[in-house]
């Protein structure tokens, strides 16, 4: 089954297509995606309609409620089974099902997960892809759709790509192995097909020499002590100094940097590796990450100074000068991607994070209400957009977004704990004592030493 264009959408479609669009544009979303849906039965390849069609579900999926079902998971996962058998016999006549249920929630992972199987079965590559893109998206932390997703790429020749979401893993799961293990495989298959090299050529014959190969393979090893990679380092900086502009030097140096936790100049080289790779994502996330290391790393050198010496008025005021910088430019960066992409729900989170901690309480509420329609980061986002309305103090409304938030809870796990504490505090702040020691209780009951409940609960007794 091939995937098709506009263009090559057949005429008895075009106009249910064009009505798609009028709708789509007056914000008649609903009538959209009822249109979307039925242009995708007949051309199940026009892979623009169903991005466009999953687009409109994101809008409308903010604007409604999502209960959790049993443990805290979302409804519809006997159909999705239901489903899965029947895509087993036909795979073409169950994707319009499967959009039914993405309707529901389009972020689901078991049903986008199933849209990716259906569509590798129907050759329909570009639209698997898209629907593990949108787990991706959606559940950046879920690191077994994203390690799918990855060796997908791989399989199809599209490394630079794999080495991307093996990055999105690591920011989010930093000791998966085999993430970093794919990430820089990845990315040195990407080098190669960029360079046009053959994998099947012996790599000897495309060294200058014997010992140069030796020396890659040297690199290649890990566990170096501190000792072997500061060698390692020179003898790369001396090749560096001959040709500053030679990609693959400036990232092995950058590597070398990084091993050593050396975050600046880390940051310096993956950022002239960018420059002259013309872009490469892969090393621009990497360059922004070192830059984060080092800023961290100045913060906590800082910090440990003025602990040393605490009544240095001087460097209180140089460490109080380096948080607000800090702040200000994760702001700053935030709203730089929310304005790339500005329906992204992650993107309006941590926009809406950094403006909370800068202060800027009444700017940060209306992003994070945005990012509430991802149901898989709702809870943070109601947590920090009730704290936010408790710093205006707007107690009533931080309440009820806590209140919210519980509802989406069952199991009693760390999150569900620290909404209960924080809506303590806040019943505290009003002096609804009784309900205050209520959320305080809950907590008691299963993990006795979280924070300082059991002195609170104890307390009430006396």
């Amino acid at each position: 089954m091939p995937e098709i264009t506009e263009k090559e959408l057949p005429p008895n479609i075009k106009p249910i297509w064009l009505k798609a669009l009028t709708a789509v544009q007056t914000s008649n979303l609903a009538y959209g995606i009822s249109l979307l849906q039925a242009v995708l039965k007949d051309c199940p390849g026009f892979l623009d309609g169903r991005k466009m069609l999953r687009n409109c579900e994101f809008q409308v999926a903010g604007n409604t409620k999502k209960k959790a079902g049993l443990f805290g998971m979302s409804g519809g996962g006997m159909s999705i089974m239901k489903l899965q058998s029947q895509a087993k016999k036909d795979p073409a006549g169950t994707l319009p099902l499967i959009e039914k249920e993405l309707e529901k929630d389009p972020y689901n992972d078991q049903a986008n997960d199933l849209l990716f199987d259906t569509c590798v079965k129907l050759e329909l590559l570009e639209t698997a892809a898209f629907a593990l893109e949108t787990v991706r998206k959606g559940s950046p932390e879920n690191a077994k759709m994203l390690h799918k997703l990855a060796e997908f790429y791989i399989s199809r020749e599209k490394p630079m790509l794999a080495s991307e979401v093996y990055n999105d893993i690591i920011k989010h799961h930093p000791t998966d192995g085999a993430a970093i293990k794919g990430s820089k495989d990845a990315s040195a298959r990407a080098s190669m097909q960029k360079q046009k090299w053959d994998e099947n050529a012996d790599m000897r014959s495309l060294m200058k020499n014997t010992a140069e190969f030796e020396e890659l393979e040297k690199a290649s090893r890990t566990g170096l002590t501190r000792e072997q990679l500061e060698e390692r380092r020179d003898k790369i900086i001396e090749k560096y100094n001959l040709d500053p502009n030679h990609l693959a030097t400036v990232k092995d140096l950058a590597n070398i940097y990084e091993q050593l936790e050396d975050w600046h100049n880390a940051h310096s080289f993956y950022n002239w590796a960018h420059s002259l790779s013309n872009g490469d994502v892969a090393l621009a996330t990497k360059a922004a990450a070192m830059k984060d290391r080092a800023l961290e790393t100045d913060l906590k050198t800082l910090a440990a100074a003025v602990a040393a010496d605490p009544e240095n008025a001087e460097l209180r005021a140089a460490l109080d000068a380096r948080k607000a910088d800090r702040i200000a430019e994760q702001v700053l960066e935030a709203q730089n991607r929310v304005d790339q992409n500005p329906t992204d729900p992650q993107l309006r989170f941590e926009l809406g994070t950094a403006l909370f901690k800068s202060g800027e309480y009444s700017a940060a509420i209306p992003h994070l209400q945005q990012a509430t329609r991802n149901p898989h980061i709702r809870t943070k986002v109601l947590l920090t957009l009730a704290r936010a309305f408790r710093a205006k103090g707007m107690f009533d409304l931080a309440i009820k977004t806590l209140t919210d938030a519980l509802a989406d809870l069952v199991a009693m796990d760390n999150t569900k704990k620290e909404v209960l504490y924080e809506k303590g505090l806040i019943h505290e702040e009003v002096n609804d004592k009784a309900a205050a020691l209520d959320c305080f209780k809950q907590i008691y009951e299963v993990d006795y030493g979280y924070r300082d409940v059991a002195h609170r609960v104890e307390s009430s007794y006396t």
